[in-house]
């Protein structure tokens, strides 16, 4: 496996860990339990592909080395996430 998927993985897993607590205490307060952790879930998997995509086009660009890139989609990805929280 190559540094990038490595970085892409690694920044998927670590947003996601990031904001977990967030998404299942917001599952957690839905009506349908059920239905708050599947879209959970879902937002984990969204969250993943959008740190691949990030790193990815960071990587494309070449504007930074990897660890540089791998940074700023981590803050990237978690302050999309944080200004999508809607206030209770």
């Amino acid at each position: 496996m190559n540094q990038l998927s490595k970085a892409q993985i690694t920044i998927g897993l670590l947003a996601c860990f990031a904001m977990a607590w967030g998404l299942f205490q917001q599952a957690l307060n839905s009506t349908d339990i059920i239905f708050g952790f599947f879209i959970a879930i879902i937002q984990i998997v969204f969250i993943i592909i959008l740190a691949v995509i990030i790193l990815g086009l960071l990587e494309w660009i070449k504007i930074f080395d990897l660890k540089a890139n791998a940074i700023i989609t981590l803050i990237v990805v978690i302050a999309i996430r944080l200004t999508s929280v809607k206030a209770v």
